[in-house]
């Protein structure tokens, strides 16, 4: 048995349609990034974990990010493959150790789509005070009389059918929200400075710097939940097979859209610690929150509105990206060949596309946003660490990129510090999180050996 057998997944030749530019890449990257993150967990961010110093601890996450994104960039410049990650461990690990890379990108993009619809409800139920009966109003708790969150499932059965349709078609519309999205975060940059009271600046690391292993808490572990604010980027590379040039679009993409959303993420948060106490930023609409309460209200109603319509735009991108990692693997074998099923006329995973959306409605509707934001990240923290190994031995065994690819300088100094930070980063959640990732696993390696290694094609 070898489960660490190779394969160059090539994109040369595809059945898809060559149809997407490095400006719908870094709108499908700042779709993903710009969402949940911004206007929500920044609040939460500073009220629970880091307070103003937030944008400190926003800044050591993008720098964690950009890690990658570099990574990401020479794979994408040297293998345009498909799958992303897992297509690029495929061809410099092997077989299970892509499928393992493969499995947490599924489980990301499903938590992260299910923690974003989760969020979009709550800013549906702030802007219009909705009361849905007791039952449908929360994740499963019996306890407390809830049930199901139906608000979110629904968004994403939308999305879902939106998706079926046909790809430039969702990105095009997608592309409308994002820039819709960042009309409604200039607007609240530009009244928010006029209600700037620096007293809220003054304690500005509250919580201090935390520890860097197991703090949990503090600017560092700001850091790990701020985390949650830049996935998506990753999307961009599951894109290969529908981009045109996709060995100098992807690279663009992923760094483009990075250094957007982050310099977007340390704006938002200085106004919002400056306009609010931060100790009054636990709730899950901060950016309205914020402005209703310095009575901007006609400002907060426009950026609910925008917030409601345009968080689909990360339901959009990473339903978008899960679909095609899931049409991927099974291409390979190692899911059931209907999920690469391609519809004759738009030539759109069909079958893969009504699972990831299917996957992602279960956890929307039965699992709590806290639950959901700390399963992202530590599965996205996992293979990022196996990322960052892989371009290590991509360059012992190919040698330094060719004239015309990318290249991540500093090799393997920056590779291994990417290593140590992602550990770092993932001491910084609970047992829960924890049990639920060795779990989730736990699962991947018996999918694998019962049903994966047998039915690959390497293996056919």
């Amino acid at each position: 048995m070898n489960i660490f057998r190779t394969k160059n997944l090539t994109a040369d030749k595809t059945e898809m349609k060559r149809e997407l530019k490095t400006w719908n890449l870094v709108m499908l990257g700042l779709g993903a990034m710009v969402g949940t993150g911004i206007f929500t967990i920044t609040g939460i961010g500073a009220a629970i974990y880091a307070g103003p110093a937030l944008i400190i601890s926003i800044i050591m996450a993008a720098f964690a990010v950009g890690l990658s994104g570099l990574f990401f960039a020479e794979f994408a410049s040297r293998l345009p493959v498909i799958g992303g990650a897992y297509g690029y461990l495929y061809a410099v690990f092997g077989e299970f150790i892509a499928w393992i890379a493969g499995w947490l990108m599924i489980m990301e993009f499903m938590s992260a789509i299910s923690g974003v619809a989760a969020g979009w409800g709550s800013y549906l139920k702030g802007m219009f005070n909705l009361n849905l009966p007791l039952a449908v109003s929360g994740p499963f708790d019996p306890s407390k009389g809830t049930y199901i969150d139906i608000m979110p499932v629904l968004v994403i059965l939308a999305v879902t059918a939106l998706l079926l349709l046909n790809s430039k078609l969702a990105l095009g519309f997608n592309s409308g929200l994002v820039i819709l999205k960042f009309s409604a975060l200039i607007l609240f940059i530009v009244v928010g400075v006029f209600f700037i009271k620096p007293d809220n600046w003054s304690d500005f690391a509250p919580y201090g710097w935390g520890s860097f292993f197991g703090g949990k808490t503090g600017i560092i572990g700001g850091a790990a939940i701020m985390f949650f604010a830049f996935l998506g980027f990753e999307s961009i590379g599951t894109a290969v097979d529908e981009t045109k040039d996709p060995q100098k679009s992807i690279p663009r993409g992923i760094i483009g859209s990075l250094i957007i959303a982050t310099l977007f993420y340390i704006i938002i948060t200085l106004v919002l610690t400056g306009v609010v106490n931060y100790k009054n930023l636990n709730v899950e609409d901060a950016v309205a929150f914020a402005l209703r309460s310095v009575g901007a209200t006609w400002a907060a109603n426009y950026v609910s509105v925008v917030a409601i319509f345009t968080l689909i735009t990360v339901c959009i991108s990473m339903t978008y990206a899960n679909a095609r990692m899931i049409y991927g693997i099974s291409r390979d074998g190692l899911l059931p060949k209907s999920l690469s099923k391609l519809t004759v006329k738009s030539k759109i995973p069909k079958n893969a596309t009504i699972l990831a959306g299917l996957l992602s409605a279960f956890a929307a509707g039965f699992t709590s946003l806290n639950q959901l934001t700390e399963f992202v990240v530590i599965c996205t923290l996992a293979y990022l660490i196996l990322l960052a190994a892989g371009i290590i031995k991509l360059r012992r065994d190919q040698g330094a990129p060719k004239e015309g690819q990318f290249k991540t300088p500093w090799v393997p100094f920056l590779p291994i510090l990417s290593i140590i930070i992602c550990i770092g980063f993932m001491t910084q959640f609970e047992a829960k999180t924890w049990i639920a990732f060795i779990v989730a696993l736990i699962i991947a390696v018996v999918i694998y050996f019962a049903y994966g290694y047998k039915n690959s094609e390497i293996n056919e």
